[in-house]
């Protein structure tokens, strides 16, 4: 990111100029590189080509597994939970975090700590989500249940 983009977004992070501003400043400087919401260019890492120079696809979804059996969930059988989330919607979320005023920054850091989860949004970063998308090839978590009933938990992405 050059120079002047970054003082557009601190600017805007600062909260000297609004959302509509910054985008406007940021179309000045290079009108070829912005583009509008909704649509897609694979320049934008958006998951639909190759990672440039690696010939690797990145990933399209993250997906959450949860297996549990009958004594979890008094159903009979296995209970299987399905979830697919767009890798899109995790990245825009990423950028849009650039968007949020340093203030609301530390309140959103403090209820997060207050919930028992020790996130601070100002350290994600897009290229940092990308990095956890590389790290992310399978991860799973074995959970015991009080009476020693066990759920298969599974997050990679596809």
């Amino acid at each position: 990111m050059n120079e002047n983009r970054r003082q557009i977004l601190e600017m805007l992070a600062v909260g000297k100029i609004t959302a509509d501003e910054a985008e406007r400043l940021l179309s000045a400087l290079d009108p070829d590189t912005v583009v509008p919401a909704g649509s897609v260019s694979s320049a934008s890492g958006n998951g639909s080509g190759p990672k440039s120079g690696t010939g690797k696809v990145p990933p399209k979804y993250l997906r959450v597994l949860v297996e549990a059996d009958e004594s979890m969930t008094g159903n009979k059988g296995l209970t299987t939970v399905n979830v697919r989330v767009p890798m899109q919607l995790l990245r825009a979320g990423v950028r849009l975090a650039a968007l949020i005023p340093q203030q609301a920054h530390n309140q959103l850091d403090q209820a997060f700590v207050n919930h028992g989860v020790p996130l601070t949004l100002s350290q994600i970063k897009p290229e940092n989500l990308e990095e956890l998308i590389d790290h992310l090839e399978d991860l799973t978590v074995d959970v015991e249940g009080k009476e020693g009933n066990a759920t298969k938990v599974r997050v990679f992405c596809e």
